[in-house]
């Protein structure tokens, strides 16, 4: 049988997750990298890194049914690197890896959306949403 959730547990189990990304003194960063997500978040970073945003403080607000949305969208960021975006991990402000997702144009269904999803250096881009999800029941 596969574990439910209800409405209450999937809002306490996404704000937990995103509060990580407020531990410590300053804001989350969320790093853009190219390529295929790593097969787990404990794993090292792969691809490019095409850019470094610092998110609000706090990064998410609360969740609503089970879904904490990105704090401060639209966001504009800048390329670091030339690449298309595939995956993105959020740090803590001591740099401790909070989570890793899916990163897709605007519309495409992403754990974060870009109004593109081709980054070239020095060119600007923006983060149009970004939420965190825990599965229904």
């Amino acid at each position: 049988m596969a574990i439910r959730l209800p409405t209450a547990a999937r809002n306490a189990a996404a704000d937990a997750i995103v509060d990580l990304a407020d531990a410590g003194s300053g804001a989350a960063v969320m790093e853009i990298r190219s390529g295929s997500q790593p097969a787990s978040a404990n794993d090292s970073a792969s691809g490019t890194l095409l850019a470094t945003v610092t998110l609000a403080d706090p990064a998410f607000g609360a969740a609503s049914t089970g879904v904490a949305s990105l704090s401060g969208t639209p966001l504009s960021a800048t390329g670091a690197a030339d690449g298309t975006a595939g995956w993105f991990r959020i740090k803590d402000s001591a740099a401790a890896t909070v989570l890793d997702g899916s990163v897709t144009v605007t519309g495409g269904g992403g754990d974060l959306t870009l109004n593109t999803t081709t980054i070239s250096t020095g060119v600007d881009f923006e983060l149009t949403s970004g939420t965190i999800t825990m599965p229904a029941g």
